[in-house]
């Protein structure tokens, strides 16, 4: 079962679930729907996380149902929130899957595996790795300093 520190997830649409083709509907992308079957099967809120709105965003929604995959909320904290005039903004979630991420979307695969099996494994090398480029520091300038010569 899925790490349940991670309960509220915010799924972006296009480039994640989709392939990015804005504004039109790309191609699913391998994995993405029964991925996030699994996620809601094991107990995890979904949201539906986009920069689409109006009837881009009703499309969104439409293709997502089509497949039998319902959002906890979209564009929104819980259902209940009232839309917001603005259009889509950020919302709060425990994790947030998104193409844009620094190295790009990974995959479905992937994705589950970390949030499944792998997350403590990652964090620990991930503060390893601080803790080791902090006793760096002290050795070597830092990047910023390279570039700006300070």
């Amino acid at each position: 079962m899925l790490n349940q520190d991670y309960k509220t997830l915010a799924i972006d649409f296009d480039g994640t679930v989709v392939e990015h083709k804005f504004p039109a509907i790309g191609k699913e992308r391998p994995f993405a729907i029964q991925t996030l079957l699994q996620l809601q099967k094991e107990g995890h809120h979904l949201i539906l996380w986009t920069y689409r709105h109006g009837k881009a965003l009703e499309e969104a929604v439409a293709f997502c149902a089509s497949k039998g995959l319902e959002f906890y909320a979209v564009n929104k904290n819980y259902p209940e929130e009232p839309d917001h005039a603005t259009g889509s903004r950020k919302i709060l979630a425990d994790i947030y899957i998104d193409d844009r991420n620094i190295g790009g979307f990974p995959g479905w695969p992937v994705v589950y595996d970390l949030l499944k099996n792998k997350q403590e494994q990652f964090l620990q090398k991930h503060w390893e790795d601080q803790k080791e480029a902090s006793t760096q520091k002290k050795s070597r300038p830092s990047f910023l300093n390279k570039i700006f010569g300070k």
